[in-house]
């Protein structure tokens, strides 16, 4: 049986397209294993996936002054240590990391036994982590055009990021249910993050009144952002996240106002969804929200809103726009080279093997 052994970690945008990736690599015949940190993210996330986890030390490497840094690089040492060990117990036919810092140690042990390594690298400037590893790997997958003059010439393909096959089974009409919604007018969903988004929850509180004159409203507003003085307003329903429902509230969403993390831009990509992207200031991230956002608008998927821009105004203008434009987007879309990522990394595994 061939084996294949998936890395990466630090933020479930490392994770959630390797477990997309699951349930073809099991049709194809493989026995899959993962190597994540001892008690990262990963973890938790990895565990219900019926997947042997192995954890190794980790440590982060930073851009910054840190006194971490000084004891930090001994924990990666460590990590490729035990990576080096666990594959030679596990005798992979490959290697799959996502990225993160939990992965560097893996893919290094992997080049130093002479195992295939394959790395994706979701946003349009590579990651630290992922700079490191690109020398000891044979195939890097992208998703943006952008991204391919960071790349080593004769690595990189443009594949997309795998999305997970149950997004794409989503009931419409459960999910107007489980918001107390209908059918009577078009829904928003905004989506702020895990933990919120301050400056877009306020925003949407302040135009309510307004949209829901025309819309009905999902918002996940983040941990412990819920606002009780807002449950009386008839078509609008408010969640801190959404876990198994999420399919359904994508199927009943016509306009999806997001964030600009690679994942969910990819996401909504993949199912069509007309979208309003708001990316993380240059002062909140090291600026990739920003490009990835700039980079769907120009292909046509997407309408940017600075957030140094975000008003009332701004985004009941960005809304109507969006709106009124709703099957031009669709369609273009639909038309995208990213929509078969799946496949398409697959084939590249298959074609590492063959070599």
């Amino acid at each position: 049986m061939k084996t294949i052994v998936l890395t990466g970690g630090g933020t479930a945008g490392h994770v959630t397209p390797l477990i997309a990736l699951l349930p073809q690599l099991k049709k194809e015949g493989y026995k899959i294993q993962y190597i994540g940190s001892y008690n990262g993210i990963e973890k938790q996330l990895i565990k219900d996936c019926d997947v042997p986890y192995y954890g190794i030390s980790s440590g982060k490497l930073r851009r910054y002054f840190d006194f971490k840094n000084f004891t930090d690089p001994f924990k990666v040492i460590k990590g490729y240590y035990q990576a080096k060990s666990l594959l030679k117990k596990l005798k992979p036919n490959i290697v799959f990391s996502k990225g993160g810092f939990v992965s560097v140690p893996v893919v290094l042990a992997a080049k130093s036994r002479k195992i295939p390594v394959i790395v994706h690298e979701s946003d349009i400037t590579p990651g630290l982590a992922n700079k490191i590893a690109f020398p000891s790997a044979q195939i890097i997958c992208a998703n943006f055009p952008e991204t391919m003059r960071y790349l080593p010439e004769g690595k990189a393909h443009i594949t997309g990021t795998p999305i997970r096959r149950e997004l794409f089974h989503g009931d419409k009409s459960k999910g107007l249910s489980f918001c107390g919604l209908n059918n009577k007018k078009p829904v928003l969903l905004i989506i702020g993050g895990s933990t919120g988004s301050k400056i877009i929850n306020d925003t949407v509180k302040e135009v309510l009144p307004t949209l829901l004159k025309d819309y009905q409203i999902i918002h996940l507003c983040g941990k412990d952002n819920l606002d009780d003085s807002l449950y009386h307003l008839t078509g609008y329903s408010q969640f801190e996240y959404i876990h198994s429902e999420l399919s359904d509230i994508f199927a009943a969403s016509d306009l999806v106002i997001s964030r600009a993390g690679a994942n969910v831009i990819c996401e909504l990509l993949a199912l069509r969804k007309p979208n309003i992207l708001i990316p993380l200031s240059q002062n909140a991230s090291r600026g990739d929200q920003i490009l990835n956002a700039k980079s769907f608008e120009k292909q046509g998927y997407s309408f940017m809103i600075m957030q140094e821009d975000l008003n009332t105004t701004s985004l009941q203008q960005a809304i109507n726009t969006v709106f009124s434009k709703k099957k031009d987007y669709i369609n273009t879309m639909t038309s995208s080279k990213l929509n078969n990522s799946i496949t398409s990394i697959l084939e590249l595994i298959k074609e590492i093997e063959l070599n």
